[in-house]
Order: C-alpha cells, then structure tokens, then sequence
C-alpha cells in the first residue's frame, strides 16, 4: 500500500496534478519509468528504502516545487530528514543518469534558432559563510592587560 500523500496526488486530474507536483502526469510517468529502469541496473543490494520509488520521485517533486526543508519533507512522509534528503539525492542522480530530464548547453541554445522557454530554480542547499577565525580576532585586548 502507498503513503497517503503519494494517492491522494496521483487521483488528482491532470490540472490539478500538474498545480501541486509541478509536471503533468506524462512526465511523471517518463521520471518514474526512468527510476524503475536505474533501479534494474542497480548492481549494489541494500537495505530496501523506507519509500517506494513512485513516493521517492513524488517526494523529490514535492521538494523541487515548494523548497521545504528535508526536515518538514520527512515529518509529512513519516521518515527521518536525512532518508529524506538520500531520496531527492538519489532520484536527482537517476533522472540526470538517464539523459532524458537534462538541459541543453549553452553552446546548444546559442547555436540553435528555435526559442526556448524555460524556468531554472536554483534548489541547491548552500552552507552559511560565515567569517574566518583568525588569531586577532579573537582577543579583544592585549594578555599583558587582561587581568
């Protein structure tokens, strides 16, 4: 039996799966054919995963199209935050593995006269820069002063 969330979307008509997983149910489909066809060349055995590949791939979509945190994703899933972010890592993997879900290149869209309509979103996770420790920075006065 599927999760909850992973039913409730996919018996959604095409508009309202498209609003709330961000692809149209074709896509959908060619993203989990994808999947299912990573996963048989998989030559490496495991543990098996706490959700099937269609939740994996509904997850990964869920964290594309809204950003939540791999905290609040695995809260709603029913796993912990870092199966979570394995299985967008995971599913990323596949789907650029397989070639089909990969933009062109620059060169390509330079060279090429047709107009292309697309919407980039940067979803990569950046650690916070945060200032250098240095050995001045640190003391506020000189130890000769501190008492």
């Amino acid at each position: 039996m599927f999760h909850p969330r992973y039913e409730q979307t996919i018996t959604l008509n095409p508009s309202g799966f498209r609003r709330r997983t961000g692809v149209c149910p074709e896509v959908f489909a060619d993203m989990l054919e994808a999947l299912h066809d990573w996963h048989r060349r998989k030559t490496r055995a495991g543990r098996p995963p706490a959700l099937r590949l269609e939740e994996q791939l509904m997850l990964t979509l869920e964290f594309w199209r809204e950003y939540r945190t791999f905290c609040h994703l695995g809260q709603d899933w029913g796993i912990h935050e870092a199966t979570a972010h394995r299985a967008v890592v995971r599913v990323e993997d596949a789907l650029l593995a397989s070639g089909r879900f990969s933009l062109p290149g620059r060169r390509a869209l330079h060279a090429d006269t047709t107009v292309w309509t697309a919407v980039l979103v940067d979803v990569s996770e950046i650690p916070c820069e945060r200032p250098k420790k240095t050995r001045n920075a640190g003391i506020v006065g000189r130890k000769s002063a501190t008492p």
